[in-house]
Formats: C-alpha cells, sequence, structure tokens
C-alpha cells in the first residue's frame, strides 16, 4: 500500500490545464494508494464555501470518486485556500487536517505543513498571515457579500505578486531555525511540506534518512510524492 502527498495544484478556471492535469492524475491512480493528502493550495483562491461554482463542484466529484474507491482523503490549508470549509470538504469527503500535524508514513511519525508559517524571514507576510487566520477577521471576511470578497481576493493577488516581485528571493523560503524548532518541538525526525514550489528531498547533516521534503507546484508540471515499502519517490509528471 502507499500514501500519496500533493500541494500547490492552484486550480483557477482561467487554467483548465492544470484542471485537466488534476483529472488525469486522479483518473490514473494506482490501486496500491490507499491514503491521498493535499498539503494546502488546492484552488488558487477561495472565499468561501458558498462561492464554489462549477469547477468547485467538479473537483468535489472527482474527490469523491476517489473515496468510493477506498482511498482516504486528507486535506490542510495553504494560504490561498485557508478560507475552505467543513461544507465543502465535506462534499468532497475530505478529513480536514490541522497545521501542523503529525501522521504516521510508512512507519515513521512525519510532521505534515502546508509551509508557509516556516517562512519567518518574510515579515510582511507574516503579519498579513496573522491577520487572515484570525477568527474574528475570518467572520467578518465571510459576512461580505461574494462580489466584494473577490474584489478583495484578487486585489490580495496582485499585492502579492508585487511583492514576490520585489521580495529578496531567501526570504521566499523557509527558515532552517524554524523548521529545526518545529521538528524539536513535535519530537519528530521528518517532515512534508509544500508552499515554496522548490521540490526537493533535504537531509539533516550526517543523516542518511531525509529531514526535509519539499512538494512542487503544478503551475508548469505536476508533482506528487509516493511513500511505500519501496521508500519515498518525489516525481514530477
Amino acid at each position: 500500500m502507499a500514501d500519496l502527498f500533493i500541494s500547490d495544484l492552484h486550480l483557477d478556471a482561467a487554467r483548465p490545464d492544470i484542471t485537466a492535469r488534476f483529472d488525469q492524475f486522479a483518473a490514473t491512480l494506482p490501486e496500491k494508494v490507499e491514503r491521498l493528502f493535499v498539503l494546502g493550495d488546492l484552488f488558487e483562491a477561495w472565499i468561501g464555501d458558498d462561492a464554489a461554482g462549477e469547477l468547485e463542484r467538479e473537483v468535489a466529484r472527482r474527490f469523491s470518486a476517489l473515496a468510493e474507491r477506498g482511498i482516504a482523503l486528507f486535506y490542510l490549508h495553504g494560504n490561498r485556500d485557508f478560507l475552505l470549509g467543513r461544507d465543502f470538504a465535506a462534499r468532497c469527503r475530505l478529513r480536514l487536517l490541522p497545521d501542523p500535524c503529525v501522521v504516521d508514513i510508512g512507519g515513521e511519525p512525519t510532521l505534515l505543513s502546508h509551509g508557509d508559517a516556516l517562512c519567518t524571514d518574510d515579515a510582511a507576510y507574516q503579519a498579513f498571515r496573522r491577520m487572515v487566520r484570525d477568527p474574528e477577521w475570518q467572520a467578518g471576511f465571510l459576512s461580505q457579500p461574494v462580489a466584494a470578497r473577490q474584489a478583495y481576493a484578487e486585489r490580495a493577488r496582485a499585492a502579492s505578486r508585487e511583492h514576490q516581485s520585489t521580495a529578496a528571493d531567501a526570504i521566499m523560503d523557509v527558515n532552517p531555525d524554524a523548521v529545526r524548532r518545529l521538528l524539536e518541538l513535535y519530537g519528530v525526525r521528518r517532515m512534508i511540506h509544500g508552499h515554496t514550489h522548490r521540490p526537493a528531498i533535504h537531509h539533516a547533516a550526517g543523516d542518511a534518512a531525509p529531514e526535509r521534503i519539499v512538494l512542487g507546484d503544478w503551475y508548469t508540471q505536476g508533482s506528487s510524492l509516493s511513500v511505500d515499502a519501496q521508500g519515498l519517490r518525489l516525481q514530477a509528471f
């Protein structure tokens, strides 16, 4: 049996090529896949379950079909779709996970996270993250009309693109000390995350076992991590 991990699909009605890639991926999952973990940013933006359209409904149907096959589906929030709620998760038959959390993966307690909280050198982003993750802010945002929420999301995405174009490349990656502290806090040796769009398998100094596996994005390729009795395989397709 195998566990499969994906993140940062950024599904968007404006990018049907990514949706087609996801459809093909879901339709061709091997029989050995027992659990599928989605580590955030499934969608390019999420402004509330009540704003779901045809793309979102099709994604829910695809996930439900995987659940019918007996695949257990898990999801934790990303920085783009942190407002995805229990109603839509139930339609997808996704089990919501806290970020971070520890799950037994192939016999190894493994910390799962989206990864954006580890980018601690980006002070501007972390301040924004604290604001939008506040329950009172979220309740106020979700009480607004859909059109107002959509306009805010478009402004936020434009600001994010501007910030990424001007910020130093190093601050957009995770902070090594933040990674080490989190591993120590949870008492584990391995972490899997996405967010940075820099797929890689990182090893601690002098340790052959992987310390941190980073999933890739789906903007220009698909990316997944498979864990089974044969080991770890991070691949693009």
